[in-house]
């Protein structure tokens, strides 16, 4: 019976009850107008095309931003590549000229032994910062604040008094850490000699600071303009420990900035400009994808409280919390995420190409990780194809059991974790802090290095040595063989368990498998929820 036919018995009732059959027509008519809405709510963009002829304009906007998201991307990571190259190679070029015998071969720490040593080196870094531009074959230059070159500083820390006798092992240490200049801080124009003291038993660091100036030429070769460098370099001789090896580092802090006066043939500002528009496209159709998926999630809740308004009303039934959440699509918030992400990196990947700041690992995480969900919402798309939807399918129902399962091995790993560290630590260098010892653990359950993890273990206690042996054989046996397995398998049985549900099912209305409609459907026919689910999943 049509909603028409039930509208004519209602004028024209020949029993005379028309107002008990209008009163129970207008309710018929009213849940079969929800039902119908219900129904359209969870279709597909594909349903609901072919139902009302609307165009799926968030899967088209989908896929064009999947295009112009990835494209901005690769455009920033092949200049990122560009600056990275030229701030590590610097860093090396730096490195070879300033630290005496530096070698690239070299794997384990700068080190100095005697205390002519540590002068030597000072000398010699001083020697080669007055020389730099007649030796370096880069654009190396010092800087100058007017007409003033940077001056060169050496700084030290040490103990404000301190008196030690390790033959009558006796001391007498001020905690109180003093700084102070070793020599006053001098141009590049200085010619006078290096004449100061150390006093080794109360120094802790000696630092040598200076700026330089670069411009990375790479970027003419790609039409682009280049960047003017500063490196605030730093060689730190440290002697904390006071154990008679001070290591030697060199680092430096990198800024990059817009070069005040430039003249290069064949290049001009243009290619940075139609970046700086692609980008902006970009953050638009960014904004439009984000502002149609709000609008959706905003009218799944309000459908939401529609819909426990109606049961509470029409039928007296509350709506759980988990069936209530079927209204919010998972979906639609991942890409509202991704979208608030690239649209942070592209507005920071702006402000690096006008040179106003140079936060490229900030930009990087922002892009990579917003660009890395847009390719996983593409999953929502693929799940619409049954030969397709497999993954999604079996990580959703797989995921509970692998949460538990994943707690009760954490528990155990991390009590390895701390025995090994504990333990191994003095007497192995891949246990020497929790953060490595959690690294070569995790190594172990996926066969990397295994051998050199047995081989490198100092054998100075036997009882620890042999205490090793019990904790690697006992973690690798456990792990791989046992909470690996298990983990695999409770992947495979989801999956399989899946695969003979699909050919038990003859058909599978998507929309049946809903649990508000799974819930109507329970209060019309009398039908036990348990039993609609087994039916139709």
């Amino acid at each position: 019976m049509d909603d028409s036919t039930e509208a004519y018995l209602c004028i024209n009732d020949p029993n005379g009850n028309r107002a008990v059959h209008c009163s129970e027509s207008h309710a018929h008519l009213e849940e079969e107008k929800f039902r119908r809405k219900l129904k359209y709510f969870f279709m597909n963009p594909c349903d609901k095309y072919k139902a009302r002829g609307r165009k799926p304009w968030k899967l088209i906007l989908q896929i064009v931003k999947i295009a112009v998201v990835t494209i901005q991307l690769v455009s920033f990571g092949l200049s990122n590549q560009m600056v990275v190259q030229f701030k590590e190679e610097n860093l090396m070029a730096f490195r070879h000229l300033f630290l005496k015998s530096f070698r690239d071969s070299s794997t384990d720490t700068y080190s100095i032994y005697t205390q002519h040593d540590v002068y030597t080196h000072i000398a010699f870094t001083v020697k080669q910062f007055l020389m730099l531009p007649s030796i370096t074959v880069g654009n190396h230059q010092y800087e100058k604040e007017g007409d003033v070159y940077t001056p060169l500083t050496i700084c030290q820390q040490f103990y404000r008094n301190g008196s030690i006798s390790p033959a009558n092992e006796t001391f007498d240490i001020d905690a109180q850490v003093d700084e102070g200049d070793v020599l006053p801080p001098f141009s590049p124009l200085t010619t006078n000699p290096l004449n100061f003291t150390l006093h080794f038993e109360r120094l802790l660091t000696v630092t040598v600071n200076f700026t330089l100036k670069a411009i990375n030429l790479e970027t003419v070769e790609y039409h682009e303009l280049p960047d003017c460098y500063v490196f605030d370099i730093m060689i730190t001789f440290d002697n904390k420990a006071h154990s008679g090896r001070i290591t030697i580092d060199l680092d430096n802090d990198v800024h990059i900035y817009e070069c005040r006066d430039w003249s290069v043939t064949d290049a001009s500002p243009r290619n940075m400009y139609m970046l700086v528009l692609f980008d902006v496209i970009v953050i638009l159709i960014l904004m439009l994808s984000l502002l149609l998926c709000a609008r959706s999630v905003k009218a799944g809740v309000h459908l939401q409280f529609e819909y426990t308004e109606f049961f509470s009303i029409h039928h007296g039934k509350h709506v759980s919390f988990s069936d209530r959440m079927e209204f919010i699509n998972g979906w639609y918030i991942l890409i509202i995420v991704s979208d608030v992400l690239t649209i942070s990196g592209s507005l920071l990947k702006i402000i690096i190409q006008l040179k106003a700041v140079a936060s490229y690992d900030l930009c990087s995480i922002l892009l990579g990780t917003g660009t890395m969900l847009v390719w996983i919402g593409v999953l929502r798309y693929m799940g619409y194809f049954k030969k397709y939807n497999i993954l999604i399918i079996t990580l959703r129902a797989a995921l509970p059991n692998v949460i538990r399962f994943t707690c009760c091995a954490a528990m155990i790993y991390l009590g390895y974790c701390f025995c090994g560290w504990i333990v191994l630590g003095p007497y192995h260098t891949k246990f020497r802090t929790l953060n490595v010892v959690s690294e070569s653990l995790f190594s172990l359950i996926n066969g990397d290095d295994m051998f050199a993890t047995f081989k490198n273990m100092q054998h100075k206690s036997d009882v620890v040595w042999l205490f090793s042996r019990l904790y690697l054989y006992t973690f690798v046996s456990l792990f791989i063989y046992m909470v690996l397995s298990l983990f695999i398998t409770l992947i495979t049985d989801t999956y399989d368990t899946i695969k003979v549900r699909e050919l038990i099912s003859t058909f599978t209305p998507t929309y049946l498998s809903r649990g508000p409609l799974t819930l109507y459907l329970q209060s019309q026919l009398g039908v036990s929820m348990v039993h609609l689910r087994d039916r139709w999943r």
